[in-house]
């Protein structure tokens, strides 16, 4: 136990990246202290939320040797402190990549995939010192981004609206960040799966540029679309993750593409209440997509574009309208809302992912993947992963798992969405975008309905990045929340943008104490 026990415990939801920073250099509480805090909060609430499905008994002593390190006046790292979460597919050494599946886990009678090394992702934050508090919560094989219930370990419940969908597939680390068991949560999107969670549950998240944060070692849907970042309470937190998150690595070629776009201050550097002033933003309408808000969605959006201009922003209208962009979607057969298109490389990425395991993996190829979850067929019509084959160069990539689909008609469309996008600011002069991240508030948690977002599959296709801010609550409770949007590698304004709107507003209320 920690020396300084007998102090009252922390209250981490008041905790940001840099109120632990100037505290432990201060001295007013130590890196033990706040894992301990952590890990009380976990033990406390885990139950009734099902965030964390496997606890890292090596928090403390990580923690420890932080403590150890200040006191001998060395340098940490930038999160040094700050309790974290992981979300399951990313391997971290010492514990299964399950996926949310039963049959991936040897407590539920399946095989382990125990990896041999961290994903680059996870060795980024241990070489941060953030202190890893625990693994999280996904539905099986993450592909789902309205609910976690088919997980392995069951439900995870809505810390804001406890009988609503919790969004996912990163539910787990979102609902650890909203109940304060941890300040910030790994996530990861193919198709809404940072932003569903982050705004169902009150939080800012960052879905990055594809190629910004290497994807390696993250159990893939498909290495077209596949992107990780964060979770967090505030913006200046989410900002900190990911410039310990972005960057090259060999373990991720695409990521070469990031090297000369990073701020070298990192995100969270030189951001400003005043960033909106002057900003031209355009608005959600029938051009992006012709679903229509709810009158409550419109209600609370109509708000929020009064607060965005009260804060100097200039905002247009519908800007894609005439462009043709909304008639670039389709819904994929055997989905209600998602398109697909770009998961047809499923077995070659699995076959890499597979292969980075190590030479001891229980599953070493795709064949042998296939053979040792044949008891559920995810492919067959009512599975998880039951549209993959209406996707037309799904069955050529299935048949040779270990030749890189050419994906032709997947290259085209992300071509023609960002041709549009390029056209559509450089016309209107815009400096972001800014729509209602859902067109409707939660559905039940076992309604059987999907969240109903605005951009998955738009933005994931095209590989833009993507900033959610707390805007408001539905009468149920239930959050609102904006999604900022812009081109490729407008992170660091994005970021700006959003912290801009949460300092003039200040909408999120703590869902737990």
């Amino acid at each position: 136990m920690s020396t300084t026990s007998e102090k009252p415990a922390l209250a981490l939801g008041a905790m940001s990246v840099a109120a632990i920073r100037e505290g432990l250099a201060k001295g007013s509480f130590t890196a033990e202290m706040l894992a301990e805090a952590a890990i009380a909060q976990m033990h406390a609430l885990n139950g009734t939320y099902n965030a964390v499905i496997f606890e890292n008994d090596a928090a403390l002593e990580t923690a420890r040797d932080i403590d150890r390190r200040l006191a001998a006046g060395e340098a940490v790292g930038p999160l040094a402190g700050v309790p974290v979460v992981i979300k399951d597919p990313m391997d971290m050494v010492g514990f299964p990549t399950t996926a949310g599946w039963r049959l991936l886990y040897s407590g539920t009678g399946g095989v382990d995939l125990m990896p041999e090394r961290d994903s680059p992702v996870v060795a980024r934050m241990r070489a941060a010192d953030a202190v890893i508090i625990g693994k999280t919560n996904v539905p099986v094989l993450s592909a789902s981004g309205t609910h976690a219930n088919d997980s392995w370990a069951g439900p995870t419940i809505n810390p804001v609206v406890t009988d609503r969908v919790p969004g996912a597939s990163s539910a787990g680390s979102a609902a650890a960040v909203a109940t304060h068991m941890a300040v910030i949560g790994l996530a990861e999107e193919t198709g809404g799966s940072i932003q569903n969670p982050a705004s169902a549950q009150d939080l800012v998240g960052i879905k990055p540029t594809l190629g910004l944060v290497p994807s390696a070692g993250v159990v893939p849907l498909s290495g077209y679309r596949d992107v990780v970042g964060p979770v967090a309470r505030c913006v200046a937190d989410a900002a900190e993750c990911l410039t310990v998150l972005a960057g090259f690595t060999t373990e991720d070629p695409k990521t070469i593409a990031s090297v000369d776009k990073i701020p070298r201050a990192g995100y969270a550097a030189g951001l400003s209440p005043d960033a909106l002033r002057g900003k031209r933003l355009g608005l959600y309408g029938p051009g992006w997509r012709p679903n229509e808000l709810s009158p409550e969605a419109a209600a609370l959006y109509a708000s929020a574009k009064a607060e965005l201009e009260a804060a100097g922003a200039i905002l247009v209208e519908d800007p894609f309208a005439g462009t043709g962009f909304a008639a670039l979607r389709q819904v994929t057969p055997g989905t209600p809302h998602f398109d697909g298109r770009g998961l047809e490389s499923l077995p070659y990425d699995m076959s890499l992912y597979l292969r980075r395991l190590g030479p001891d993996a229980a599953i070493k190829t795709w064949d042998e993947f296939v053979e040792a979850t044949k008891e559920e067929d995810v492919f067959a019509k009512d599975g998880p992963l039951g549209f993959l084959p209406a996707l037309a160069d799904f069955g050529p990539a299935r048949a040779d798992p270990l030749t890189p689909p050419a994906l032709p008609e997947f290259i085209e469309l992300k071509r023609s969405y960002l041709e549009l996008i390029d056209e559509v600011f450089a016309r209107h002069a815009l400096d972001a975008l800014v729509f209602p991240q859902m067109s409707q508030e939660l559905p039940g948690l076992h309604s059987g309905e999907v969240l109903m977002d605005t951009t998955v599959g738009e933005i994931n296709i095209a590989g833009i990045p993507g900033v959610t801010v707390p805007a408001g609550y539905y009468a149920s409770g239930a959050p609102f929340e904006l999604i900022f949007l812009g081109k490729q590698w407008s992170e660091a304004t994005l970021v700006g943008l959003a912290y801009a709107y949460e300092q003039a507003t200040l909408h999120r209320q703590p869902a737990v104490d």
